[in-house]
């Protein structure tokens, strides 16, 4: 791999880069890059711990406390409201603000809130308690959003020609922390109530801090010209948008209710909740560097890899249920299964999008460096937060309306019109480049003949 500050094309291209990202996996690390992954690896485990041991217990404790099945997805969903807007304004001033500043005051206020959300039990029931814990969730997210804006930068900074295959590879420990964080949260809260959970993991994430201040590299560049709006009105970035809110829309979906729906359909314990949650993350972590890996060495099939993914997910969700119409029997091996294949697809799916978008936006002008890097991690953690925050809202809101299994497919049927839009558009370039190149050929063959042709006396 390149030394950090290398020239970022060849990582982030098209079909022609793929020589470029095979010579430069077999270089070794060097020392600061090694420590920009074990920063942005405590990072993304911490955090995505923090995050996932909501899903095991807290929604029948918040039922206990008053709050209605839609009231609990809006708690699940104001975290993605608020982190969308921190991605919008942390990516833009990333440059001024300093990558490594805002990395670790957003992990301190993720962890710090996360140690505050334990106590949340002790306050009485009803409006005072769903509004702290509205006000908790949406600074934890305010916190995410400035550390992982941060992160993605400074991990495309470092590693330019490898970006894919770096965030995939890291994807093992957010898809780690999901795994582990339900069911440690399940145990601990059967074990010890619902405030150990959440102190123990954000004294986790505290602990960290002293660490990455330690070994993390302080980039600095110089503010770009570019903004959110032309990056967003480019054609190609406006279809993989849709892909990526389309995806975070189905895993918030599943954080407020499949708990619900498990206990109730099969009588399972906490406990034994969190372990069904494993059965999806833990396939998205083990695919996640596979397809890092194939969408550097082979940018051509990041296309195949956005539209297929899309496509498999809506299949997982109408057999999540599964959808009435089908006539299928709801059983446990069932749901497992099918959450399995889910986070295979959505490793296929969400993987290939950043050098995607990375890619479109070096075509289209914008300038090479921390100030794109910085717009383009933005944008992506704001188009993953209005999926996260519209997917707990409606599921929750579905689910009392017409159940899980009904909701799930309606769920699917966004990632099958996303994936399908996204088809679309990649058959019309490919025709408006024929087109193109037409023009060229037939100019090419008569050049070709007029030479072929003996000269008239």
């Amino acid at each position: 791999m390149d030394a950090p500050g290398a020239p970022a094309p060849a990582g982030t291209g098209g079909d022609g880069q793929e020589g470029s990202a095979r010579e430069t996996s077999s270089i070794r690390l060097s020392r600061e890059q090694v420590f920009v992954l074990i920063a942005a690896a405590s990072l993304d485990l911490g955090c995505s711990m923090t995050y996932s041991i909501l899903g095991p217990f807290f929604p029948k404790e918040a039922e206990k406390k008053g709050a209605s099945n839609t009231m609990i997805g809006m708690i699940f969903g104001s975290y993605a409201l608020f982190n969308l807007l921190a991605s919008l304004v942390f990516g833009k001033y990333l440059v001024h603000i300093g990558a490594k500043f805002m990395f670790i005051a957003g992990m301190f206020l993720s962890g710090g809130v996360t140690v505050l959300f334990g106590v949340l039990d002790q306050l009485p029931a009803g409006p005072v308690f769903i509004t702290m814990c509205f006000l908790v969730r949406m600074i934890d997210a305010i916190g995410f959003g400035a550390a992982i804006t941060a992160s993605s930068s400074i991990l495309a900074k470092a590693f330019p020609n490898n970006v894919a295959t770096i965030l995939g590879s890291l994807e093992v420990f957010s898809g780690l922390g999901l795994v582990v964080g339900p069911p440690l949260g399940g145990f601990l809260y059967q074990s010890f109530g619902y405030e150990v959970p959440f102190i123990f993991l954000g004294c986790i994430v505290l602990l960290m801090i002293p660490l990455n201040l330690c070994i993390l590299p302080n980039y600095e560049s110089d503010p770009g010209e570019h903004s959110f709006w032309k990056l967003v009105t480019l054609p190609k970035v406006s279809f993989i948008a849709l892909i990526i809110t389309s995806l975070s829309s189905c895993f918030g979906f599943l954080d407020p209710i499949l708990s619900l729906f498990v206990l109730e359909k099969f009588n399972l314990p906490a406990g034994y909740v969190g372990l069904v949650f494993l059965g999806l993350a833990l396939s998205y972590a083990i695919s996640s560097p596979l397809f890092g890996l194939l969408s550097d060495k082979m940018p051509h099939l990041r296309k195949w890899f956005l539209i297929f993914g899309n496509l498999i997910t809506a299949g997982c969700f109408m057999l999540l249920g599964p959808v009435p119409i089908l006539n299928i029997k709801s059983q446990l091996w069932l749901l497992v299964l099918v959450l399995v294949v889910n986070g295979i697809s959505a490793g296929m799916s969400i993987i290939p999008t950043f050098p995607e978008i990375l890619s479109c936006a070096h075509e289209n002008g914008f300038e090479e460096g921390l100030s794109t890097l910085g717009l383009v991690s933005g944008f992506f953690g704001a188009m993953w937060s209005i999926g996260a925050f519209v997917g707990p809202l409606l599921g929750g809101f579905m689910y009392e309306k017409i159940g899980f299994e009904w909701a799930a497919a309606v769920q699917g049927l966004w990632a099958l019109l996303s994936g399908l839009a996204m088809g679309l558009f990649y058959l019309q370039e490919n025709a408006r480049t024929r087109r193109r190149s037409k023009p060229q050929n037939i100019t090419a063959t008569e050049e070709e003949r007029t030479a072929l042709l003996p000269n008239e006396i």
